[in-house]
């Protein structure tokens, strides 16, 4: 039996890992039996990830599918021999160099890319739809993130094309989400864009915790804050990112090289809102957006 490595930074759902089981079927692998699991994940604490990668090149595995950027770089920095399969928002060629190129990855990684840092303008042009009077917007960005600059500059851009003041704070650990949420509050922003890291997956249930407590419309970038209670979210289908993954590991371990496997991107784009988290913060949702939204949450 074919023995696989799963490898993340936050916890995941049943959801994701169903998405990850459904590619390895649609390659002809079903766990327990022709393929076993071994999962290892980081629950949050990103500084274990290392010491999880090298758990599972001891092992060791046929190939390390890792959901995450942090879970990707601690694999490929553990291994040069075994194929590793990534699930990553960012571009895995200029921003993080985890392949050559992504045609011909070369060496032993290749992967997916569902780029959630392309889409902040979008997400702030949904949240000024959903907020039109918003004037003062904060944007929530963990800093040690490779592309956080990047996305950062482009958030601004689009915040000035708007006429939008945007009030930037960045949290690096749990404590300091709390501490930028009331900094937030203090500067009196009229709603908040929670960038797109790990770290805030990790902490989904915080973040939309907080949101309610200071009583900020919020949007978000994966549909699973939306279904955790947060207002809006728009971003890839990180479920479909996962089934591309399971499908790439299923062909790997029928002989194909990761070198020869072009590195996948998502196309399957979510816009999900969440009706009674609008209606407890006193927002009526345009009927533009409940058509063109994939999940109406009632």
């Amino acid at each position: 039996m074919a023995l696989i490595g799963l490898l993340s930074g936050a916890q995941l759902d049943d959801r994701m890992l169903s998405a990850v089981r459904q590619g390895l079927k649609e390659a002809g692998y079903v766990e327990g039996r022709n393929v076993a699991i071994k999962y290892r994940t980081a629950d949050g604490r990103f500084n274990r990830l290392p010491g999880l990668a090298a758990e599972l090149v001891a092992d060791p595995v046929a190939v390390i599918v890792t959901l995450a950027t942090q879970a990707a770089m601690a694999a490929k920095a553990a291994t040069g021999t075994i194929p590793i399969v990534f699930v990553v928002g960012a571009d895995p060629v200029r921003e993080l160099g985890l392949v050559s190129s992504l045609n011909r990855p070369g060496g032993n990684v290749t992967g997916v890319t569902f780029l959630v840092n392309a889409l902040g303008a979008k997400r702030l042009e949904l949240l000024r739809e959903l907020v039109p009077s918003a004037k003062i917007v904060g944007f929530l960005v963990n800093p040690a993130n490779p592309t956080s600059e990047s996305v950062t500059t482009d958030t601004q851009a689009a915040a000035r094309a708007l006429g939008i003041e945007l009030v930037i704070r960045n949290a690096r650990s749990e404590s300091d989400i709390d501490s930028a949420f009331e900094s937030l509050a203090q500067e009196r922003v009229n709603a908040v864009i929670i960038g797109t890291d790990q770290l805030f997956t990790s902490r989904r249930d915080q973040l939309v915790a907080l949101a309610a407590r200071h009583a900020l419309p919020a949007i978000h970038y994966l549909r699973e804050y939306a279904d955790a209670g947060g207002l809006i979210s728009y971003g890839a289908s990180i479920t479909d990112a996962y089934r591309l993954a399971g499908g790439y590991a299923g062909r790997i371990l029928k002989g194909e090289k990761p070198a020869d496997l072009p590195v996948q991107q998502t196309v399957k784009f979510e816009l999900a809102i969440n009706l009674k988290t609008a209606k407890t913060l006193g927002l009526t949702v345009p009927d533009k957006l409940l058509v063109a939204a994939d999940e109406v949450i009632e």
